[in-house]
């Protein structure tokens, strides 16, 4: 018999569906599912490192929704289905062990660092994303690749206060990112979050003390 999600309602099993099909976009190591005290959260490695050498920073992207009070789940899953009552869905009959989901960030101690600018993230992403295009030649083996987005995500960027780029990537790929918007940025020792309006980006790595503010123009190298 299969096991069902059941949300608070149909809108927000919408709002999961989109998150899980945002998710398979970027990653085929799915989306983690904890469910507890009617709240659902949906986790997903937007960036994760594979292998020893890998230098490419643990970037996640996390939505917290609401669901019913009993249900009650832990588990990576890379596809969910509909059924015929719009606020359920249907989990698959096996998870998923990815690496990264035994990296939990921490629940508590949270300390305000700086704010950064939607807009200015936004940017970043795109020059990213374009950074990884033209170097991606035609012909570049899946190594190849790897490290050139590793480069590319795992860098410091200034316009970022000195986060990885790989933040803006998060964002922007999993549609965080909407408007005006100042996103707070706090620390938890090794982990930096940035909390946006429509979730939450993590980064996983050094700790980056005093960070700096934003430069308006967006443009570095």
């Amino acid at each position: 018999m299969p096991h069902h999600l059941l949300l608070a309602d149909p809108d927000t099993a919408k709002d999961v569906l989109t998150f899980v099909g945002r998710a398979t976009r970027i990653t085929d190591e799915g989306v983690r599912l904890q469910a507890a005290s009617g709240v659902l959260a949906l986790t997903t490695a937007a960036l994760a490192p594979h292998g020893l050498f890998d230098q490419t920073p643990t970037v996640l992207a996390m939505r917290i929704v609401h669901a019913d009070p009993e249900l009650q789940c832990d588990i990576v899953v890379d596809q969910l289905s509909t059924t015929d009552a719009a606020d359920q869905l249907v989990l698959p009959d096996t998870g998923l062990s990815p690496a990264w989901a035994g990296m939990a960030p921490p629940r508590g101690g949270w300390l305000p660092e700086a704010t950064l600018a939607a807009s200015v993230i936004a940017q970043r992403a795109q020059w990213g994303i374009s950074a990884v295009a033209r170097g991606a030649g035609v012909g570049s083996g899946e190594e190849a690749v790897r490290a050139l987005r590793a480069a590319v995500w795992g860098e410091p960027d200034a316009d970022l206060g000195g986060l990885p780029r790989g933040i803006a990537f998060a964002a922007d790929a999993m549609g965080f990112i909407s408007g005006e918007e100042q996103v707070p940025v706090t620390r938890s020792g090794r982990w930096t979050r940035l909390a946006f309006r429509r979730g939450h980006v993590l980064a996983r790595g050094p700790v980056a003390s005093g960070l700096t503010g934003v430069r308006d123009t967006g443009a570095s190298g």
